[in-house]
This record gives C-alpha cells, structure tokens and sequence, in this order.
C-alpha cells in the first residue's frame, strides 16, 4: 500500500474510532495523525512537538499531543514502546513483525526482523489467552559503543603500564 493509501486508511480508521467512542473530530487531532504516518520509525513526543512546529507550521500543545497518542493508542494506530526510561512510539498500521535492539549505552535503537523468532512467537501454545501482537527488546551494547569501550580499555590499560613503570623507576 503507498504512503497517500495507508494515510486515508488510516484517516478513516480514526474517524471511526472517534465517533464510536464520542470523541471530537478536530483538525489538531488529524494533522497529528498525518504527521505520525510521515515518519519513518520511532519517535518520542518531543520529536513529534518540534516537527509538528516546524514542517507542519501547525501548532498544537504538549497536552494535545498526549491526549491524541492515547487515542492513536486505543484505536490500534500507534504503538508505544518503553526503551529504558524513555517512552518512544511507532505507527503500526501496515507494518510488519519486527523486533529492537537497544544499546544500554548509547541508547540507539535497532529494528530488525527474523522470521525464525517470529514463527516460534506464533507457535508458542499459550494458555487461557489470546495473542493480538507483541514486542520483542533485545538489550545489549551496539558495535559503534563495543569499539569505543574496547578502544577505551586498551587505553586505560595502557595508561595504568606507564604508571606502573614510572612507580618502578621512582623506587
């Protein structure tokens, strides 16, 4: 489905979420929902504040925004992911299976997919519940931050030898 589809499908979705549940249908609320669907990946609220101001010379509360991802939220068009301490969302409508891999360092976040773990997350028999969606979080350290802590030790190491032989010398 193309960018302009997915948009109006997803207009239309939340159109009808809003009247089934007696919500305003106000042009902050839309013009946030279009500029979710404009990104590409995750995004917290204060990124979303800043491109709403900015590209979208459209301007709107922190409350608003709030308020409107809840919605978002409930009527299963955004999703919210916690990274750490951080809140981070994603639009969810048309997008596959994937999966994160967060630096507990740097905190930059990896989306990647693997259709082995999604199969053996489907086929997981679980018990008294039904399955709708999930998330998977894989913690660890990135590449760019491994080399940064393997330069920094071998510096460090470094270091403490020259120490070590000028406490020699000294004696």
């Amino acid at each position: 489905m193309d960018s302009q589809n997915v948009k109006d499908t997803v207009k239309q979705i939340f159109t009808e979420y809003l009247n089934a549940h007696g919500h305003r249908k106000t042009p902050e609320r839309y013009a946030i929902l279009d500029t979710i669907y404009s990104i590409d990946g995750h995004f917290d609220i204060d990124t979303l504040y800043s491109l709403m101001a900015d590209h979208e010379n459209f301007r709107v509360s922190r409350a608003t925004l709030y308020n409107t991802i809840v919605l978002l939220i409930n009527a299963r068009l955004v999703i919210k992911h916690q990274f750490g301490n951080s809140s981070q969302y994603e639009k969810c409508y048309n997008r596959g299976t994937h999966h994160h891999l967060i630096c507990t360092q740097c905190g930059k976040v990896t989306e990647f997919q693997n259709e082995g773990l999604k199969q053996a997350i489907e086929q997981t028999k679980l018990t008294r519940f039904c399955q709708s969606h999930y998330s998977l979080y894989i913690y660890g350290i990135c590449a760019k931050c491994e080399r940064i802590n393997r330069k920094k030790s071998k510096n460090d190491t470094s270091v403490s030898k020259k120490i070590g032989n000028i406490q020699k010398k000294e004696k």
